[in-house]
C-alpha cells in the first residue's frame, strides 16, 4: 500500500450548514476555508442538491460537513451508545483544555469533564448536530506510550480470545 499521509477531511451530515459554520468557526475557533455547492454528486452522479463545508484544522487537515438542504440531522445509530462515535481533537495543553471548557460554557454548551484518562485528559460535549466531540491533550509519559506500542497486539489478541469465549458461552 502507499503511504498514507495524514487526514485530508472528516466528513459529516449536518442539519444546517449556517448553525454548523457558527458552531466550529465562531465556538471552536475553526475557520470555514472551503465551499462546495452543486446539484448532483459528483462521485455518483445522483441528484442531491448540497453544500459540502470544510472546517481547517492548525495541522492543515479539515472537519467537513454536507448539508443535504432538508434541515435534517444524521440519527445516531441504534444499536451503538451514544459516547462511542465521536471525534477527537487534540489541544497543545491542559491550560488550553481548560480555557476550551470554559469557553464552550460560556455558549452555554454542557462540557463532561475534564476526564483523566492516564495519558490524555479530555472534556466531551456536543455539536448542534448531535456529534459527540472530545478535546483532547496529552499528559502521558513517553515510557508509558512507548510500553502501550509494544504491548497493543498482545492485548488485542487477549481480548479477541475474551470475547470469542464470551460469545460461545452465550450460544
Amino acid at each position: 500500500m502507499v503511504p498514507i499521509r495524514g487526514l485530508h477531511h472528516f466528513a459529516y451530515r449536518c442539519r444546517d450548514a449556517e448553525e454548523t459554520r457558527h458552531f466550529y468557526e465562531d465556538v471552536l475557533g475553526l475557520p470555514l476555508v472551503h465551499l462546495v455547492r452543486a446539484e448532483r454528486v459528483p462521485s455518483t452522479g445522483e441528484d442531491c442538491p448540497f453544500v459540502h463545508i470544510f472546517f481547517r484544522m492548525a495541522d492543515g487537515s479539515h472537519l467537513a460537513f454536507f448539508d443535504l438542504g432538508d434541515d435534517v440531522a444524521a440519527e445516531p445509530s441504534p444499536n451503538t451508545p451514544a459516547w462511542v462515535n465521536h471525534l477527537a481533537l487534540q489541544v497543545a495543553s491542559l491550560e488550553d483544555l481548560h480555557r476550551a471548557k470554559r469557553r464552550l460554557e460560556s455558549h452555554g454548551i454542557h462540557v463532561l469533564g475534564l476526564t483523566d484518562h492516564h495519558f490524555i485528559a479530555s472534556i466531551y460535549f456536543f455539536d448542534p448536530n448531535g456529534i459527540r466531540l472530545e478535546l483532547t491533550t496529552y499528559t502521558g509519559v513517553d515510557e508509558y506510550m512507548d510500553r502501550k506500542e509494544r504491548s497493543a497486539h498482545g492485548e488485542l489478541a487477549a481480548w479477541t480470545q475474551e470475547k470469542r469465549s464470551r460469545l460461545e458461552a452465550r450460544a
